[in-house]
């Protein structure tokens, strides 16, 4: 795995943080994480779509970013867990998982403009 898909899972993994700071915020400070994270999990999925597929990029980095938060949510904020939630989640991650298959890792040099 190259480093533009590094950047994707990374970018994905602030994503969970920020999709719950927009709940859970209240102060200051949790607010300024959160827009920290909004900045670093764009910024880095950005950068790693000039080089790679965009279509791809942003549908791992959102499926990633979906099944991250809601077992985050399960596992510190008390959200009931349900068989078909978790089923769907693992379907969607077999989803992202094959995307990431039959994607080819060859960098794309990207476009200046």
């Amino acid at each position: 795995m190259n480093k533009e898909w590094v950047k994707v899972f990374i970018a994905a993994f602030f994503e969970v943080f920020w999709v719950i700071g927009l709940k859970h915020a209240n102060d200051f400070w949790t607010w300024s994480g959160t827009a920290l994270a909004i900045f670093v999990s764009f910024y880095l999925m950005i950068m790693a779509g000039k080089k790679l597929p965009v279509g791809t990029v942003y549908a791992i980095f959102v499926g990633l970013g979906t099944a991250g938060t809601v077992f985050s949510e399960i596992l510190f904020f008390g959200e009931t867990v349900e068989a078909q939630k978790i089923i769907l989640i693992l379907v969607l991650l077999a989803g992202v998982i094959g995307l990431k298959l039959v994607t080819p890792d060859k960098v794309q040099k990207g476009d200046a403009s």
